[in-house]
């Protein structure tokens, strides 16, 4: 008897044992949920970190496309607007982007980053989506710098960068991709920014370029467009290989997940849309101009990967393909009328890649997705929210970028003096070069100095040929 109840007790403490390795295991080991969770995290993160490597490729972009006595006041821009807008972005613009909104316009909580996110529905920490999304701040910011490289003073650019990151970007991402957003409501496509990101900093680079004027010695009395070459179209080369590598961070990461097996097809269409707007850029310009332009081919890619930036995870191949091919022509006529007809100076394509691509693309999407597109059968409703949406995008960036400009122009100034452009932004901004070792030459003995030897230049000069 008293085995019988040994023996029953020792099965009872054994069953008792193995109840509670069950619980805690289901309480801390892990499982398929936390697996997906730790996964996406991770994902999300990587995909944050390929686009904050595309600053690098903003900076290598605009430096190339503009005159070396400027390349150190440049990078330094492409420095200080991430670092700038990152605080920025992470005090106020993310509250005014993904917090609990105000009749659809904008966020009032998460600012700092704290606070109840309940409603954003997040399967991720909301610090891994916060960071992702100061990077996609980041690259709005940065896109204003290229048109109005080469005559903005440092100071005002410091003032623009971080009002773009604080108040003009955050609101329109709130519109269309905070889920209680007035344009998301409607319906709007812009999976990854095409109007989000790049038509926002494509017109206010647009508003900044104007209010600014053109560079000394870009147009000519009588009306003639001078051209002002780069000085490395290898930097630039090197800036849109690193801008292609980071768009699959900037579209497929921004599905937040891994799990997510979409990400491949996005990473498809990503990369054929750019593919094609290269291609249709080389040869439209060849067409054009008797020979293929290296300059307008790279920003052909760009069109590309700009277009199809709104409908990547909405439209299948065939309609990348006709994005990125429409975007790389677009843009070649685009640069053409801001540079011959408006004569908005623009060093490195800025407004027409990402502006007007940008608005491109968002409308294409109601052509040529594959659920509710015009040309898939799904009516008007879809081309007409995407217009509203592009349309609402253009007068509030307009408006606000303008302000913001002219405010800055009439009170502590936007553009540096005449002596100190033609001297170059890295002397009269920073007190250095970027390039020590280089010489810049001037005219031979006929200015009455011997041959090989630096000849100075004069304001006159430069404006009738830059240098």
């Amino acid at each position: 008897m008293t085995q019988k109840i040994f023996r029953v007790s020792l099965v009872t403490v054994l069953l008792l044992f193995c109840s509670i390795g069950v619980v805690w295991a289901a309480d801390e080991g892990p499982t398929a949920e936390s697996n997906a969770v730790a996964i996406d995290t991770a994902w999300t993160l990587i995909a944050g970190f390929l686009v904050f490597f595309m600053q690098a490729g903003f900076a290598m972009v605009e430096t190339g496309f503009t005159r070396a006595k400027n390349a150190a006041n440049i990078l330094m821009k492409n420095l200080m607007d991430f670092s700038i807008g990152t605080i920025a972005y992470w005090l106020v613009g993310f509250g005014i982007m993904f917090g609990a909104t105000k009749a659809g316009l904008f966020g009032t909580n998460l600012f700092a980053a704290s606070g109840n996110a309940d409603h954003l529905g997040l399967s991720i920490p909301l610090m891994a989506f916060m960071i992702f999304q100061t990077m996609f701040c980041a690259t709005a910011a940065t896109i204003v710098s290229g048109a109005m490289a080469e005559r903005t003073k440092f100071i005002a650019y410091v003032i623009y960068s971080a009002v773009i990151s604080l108040i003009i970007y955050p609101v329109v991402g709130h519109w269309i991709w905070n889920g209680e957003g007035w344009l998301f409501k409607k319906g709007m496509i812009d999976f990854a920014g095409s109007t989000v990101v790049h038509s926002v900093g494509g017109w206010a680079a647009l508003m900044g370029a104007l209010i600014l004027g053109p560079r000394l010695g870009k147009y000519g009395k009588d009306g003639k467009v001078n051209v002002i070459p780069g000085h490395s179209i290898t930097l630039a080369a090197l800036g849109v290989f690193i801008l292609w590598f980071g768009w699959f961070g900037f579209n497929p990461g921004s599905t937040l997940s891994a799990t997510n097996l979409s990400i491949a097809s996005i990473a498809v269409t990503t990369n054929i849309a750019a593919a094609a707007g290269a291609i249709l850029a080389m040869i439209f310009t060849w067409i054009r101009y008797g020979k293929p332009d290296v300059s307008m081919t790279l920003n052909g890619a760009l069109a590309g990967l700009v277009g199809i930036t709104a409908g990547t995870a909405a439209v299948n191949n065939v309609g990348a393909a006709v994005i990125g091919a429409g975007a790389g022509v677009l843009v070649v006529l685009a640069v053409e009328f801001f540079d011959k007809v408006v004569k908005v100076d623009d060093p490195v394509g800025a407004i027409s890649v990402h502006g007007v691509c940008g608005a491109f693309g968002t409308i294409m999407v109601g052509f040529l997705a594959v659920d509710g597109g015009l040309l898939y059968g799904g009516g008007t409703e879809l081309l007409v929210t995407q217009l509203t949406g592009v349309g609402a995008v253009f007068v509030w960036t307009i408006v606000t970028s303008g302000i913001l400009f002219a405010a800055i122009k009439y009170t502590i100034g936007l553009r540096v003096s005449e002596a100190e452009e033609v001297e170059g932004l890295d002397i009269g901004e920073h007190g250095m070069t970027a390039y020590n070792d280089f010489v810049l030459r001037g005219t031979s003995s006929r200015s009455g100095h011997g041959a090989g030897r630096p000849a100075p230049v004069t304001v006159s000069q430069t404006v009738e040929k830059t240098v």
